[in-house]
């Protein structure tokens, strides 16, 4: 925290220090001065009328002072109302000094009081502490040499002059002393408070580095579990894939459409068990940010016609409603888009069954923003608490009971929405309906 900063906030809290302390002051300003009708009965009691009166009068003018505390203007002159009401006081001693026995009078030892309090528990500056304790040895001098104190021993009242000094400076070391120890306690909470934040910060990147750590732990064990795997299972489906586009090539395939169809399934289905090994791998080891490097050029409603088709099984009486331009060719990677879209429908048709939802349905919206073609997968199901929505793309991150998934769907969606250069993100009402959204982009 810089000078200026610190200065700024310690004036901010000086502020309300001394608004608080002035009123504090005040009101034991009040009850001291109406206390003192027992001194006016035990010395002077053919004057306690007139000084009760005076002390009603001084302890409302004190009680219209600390009103003024309240306002905006008060606060900024706070320290001018605080000399204001301790005056007050000081001014009806003075009078009754002058009514009574003027040098000789009790009264003198309240103008000393008031002194030693404006320096020891008032927070005075030390200017307006020197100007207080100077207008005190004034009112007290006019007190002592207004007639019919004319004639007052002077010895007696320059020592008692000279003791009003010598509690005014007093006072003003003491406030001096007291303005710096409470900066040096400001300052000392502010570097504590400053610390503080540095720790917490230090406390959340240490955090971040051990889920980091973590994290990384478990995309090694993913990646070298899917090289493995894509080196086992990428013969077979070689060979099966070979076998598909030979069977394709068969004039009974080219004129039978629905075994073509059928074929063709297939083909996406290899492709899938394909791209499912390789996401895995890419996934554990991806770079966030990564655009697609290599994309041939696609017709997404096809790829979202064989997502349908390859989990029809799941989708039984579910309505899936589509609403797409006439136009949806995109670039990418086609088997890896349809294994997000079978991603997404697969979660929502699990959601909507677990929650017992009536007349589940999902709809799937699709239109061209620009150069980049946007997907809505929406259901109307039970939705995402919010707790779980800014999680759902976490690694292993799952609210399925254990056994029923990885967690690992959504973050390997994300990263291949990621990798086409898009965005996947999920928006949800509770109890009402969820949906997921992706972008990609249109094909040169």
């Amino acid at each position: 925290m810089s000078t200026s900063q610190l200065q700024t906030g310690y004036q901010t809290e000086l502020a309300d220090f001394r608004v608080t302390f002035s009123r504090g002051g005040a009101y034991t300003a009040i009850v001291l001065v109406l206390l003192g009708v027992g001194l006016d009965y035990a010395q002077y009691p053919h004057l306690q009328t007139s000084f009760a009166v005076a002390r009603l009068l001084v302890s409302l003018l004190i009680g219209g002072i600390v009103l003024m505390l309240g306002s905006a203007l008060g606060r900024r002159l706070t320290p001018w109302l605080t000399l204001s009401w301790l005056l007050l006081p000081q001014a009806m001693i003075s009078w009754m000094i002058w009514q009574t026995d003027g040098v000789q009078s009790p009264y003198y030892m309240g103008l000393n009081l008031a002194i030693f309090a404006s320096g020891i528990a008032l927070p005075f500056g030390l200017w307006q502490n020197l100007v207080f304790g100077v207008l005190s040895c004034c009112l007290y001098l006019l007190a002592c040499l207004l007639p019919p104190h004319g004639g007052a021993p002077i010895g007696t009242m320059t020592v008692n002059v000279l003791l009003l000094l010598f509690a005014a400076a007093a006072s003003a070391v003491y406030t001096f002393f007291n303005e710096r120890v409470r900066f040096m306690l400001f300052r000392l909470k502010a570097e504590v408070s400053e610390k503080n934040a540095e720790l917490e910060a230090i406390n959340r990147k240490l955090l971040d580095i051990k889920g980091q750590l973590l994290q990384q732990e478990k995309m090694a064990a993913v990646g070298t579990l899917a090289a493995g795997l894509l080196h086992e299972i990428n013969n077979p489906v070689n060979f099966c894939l070979m076998a598909i586009e030979v069977a394709l090539e068969e004039p009974v395939a080219k004129t039978e459409a629905a075994l073509q169809e059928c074929l063709v399934d297939a083909r996406h289905g290899m492709q899938r068990i394909q791209h499912i090994v390789s996401d895995l791998k890419t996934f554990a080891y991806r770079k966030p940010g990564a655009e697609v490097e290599a994309g041939t050029p696609f017709l997404f409603e096809k790829a979202l016609d064989s997502a349908i088709r390859l989990i029809a099984h799941e989708l039984r009486g579910v309505a899936v409603t589509r609403e797409l331009p006439a136009d949806t060719l995109v670039q990418g990677d086609e088997a890896a888009i349809i294994g997000v879209l079978i991603n997404l429908l697969s979660n929502s048709v699990l959601a909507m069954r677990n929650a017992g939802t009536s007349g589940p349905a999902i709809h799937i919206s699709v239109k061209w923003s620009g150069e980049r073609l946007h997907v809505t997968v929406r259901d109307n199901g039970p939705g995402i608490a919010d707790e779980y929505l800014a999680r759902v793309f976490e690694p292993f991150f799952t609210t399925r009971d254990v056994g029923q998934g990885l967690g690992l769907g959504l973050s390997i969606s994300y990263a291949v929405i990621e990798r086409h250069g898009g965005l996947l993100y999920a928006e949800s009402e509770l109890g009402g309906w969820a949906a997921f959204s992706f972008d990609l982009s249109r094909a040169p």
